[in-house]
């Protein structure tokens, strides 16, 4: 999953972010992974709005994830879609506090 994100985001800023890898843009969190118990978990800060099967939403903001509970789980052409609507498709989260958790759509 890792070298799927880092080819497909070059521009981005990899980052550990609350023990998690995370890519961001311009400062903004684009997609992250987690290790839970259970499974490894994906996720996509603006993934409510990309408009594809495949993502669950995530709280009460725009997010989504996919779970994964073995590797040959994750779709490298599903991945690489996720990816280029990320880029595409994002709430502005960096500003989210400033806003007192308004998001605004910044693409």
């Amino acid at each position: 999953m890792y070298e799927v994100i880092c080819k497909n985001l070059p521009k981005a800023e990899r980052k550990i972010w609350h023990a998690h890898p995370v890519w961001f843009l311009d400062g903004n969190p684009i997609v992250g992974y987690s290790k839970l118990k259970s499974c490894t978990r994906l996720l996509f800060w603006s993934g409510q709005s990309f408009g594809v099967e495949g993502l669950t939403s995530e709280g009460s903001f725009k997010a989504a994830e996919v779970r994964y509970t073995d590797v040959t789980q994750i779709k490298k052409k599903d991945l690489k879609l996720w990816l280029t609507k990320a880029k595409n498709i994002q709430w502005d989260y960096k500003n989210i506090v400033k806003r007192k958790g308004v998001l605004e759509r910044i693409k």
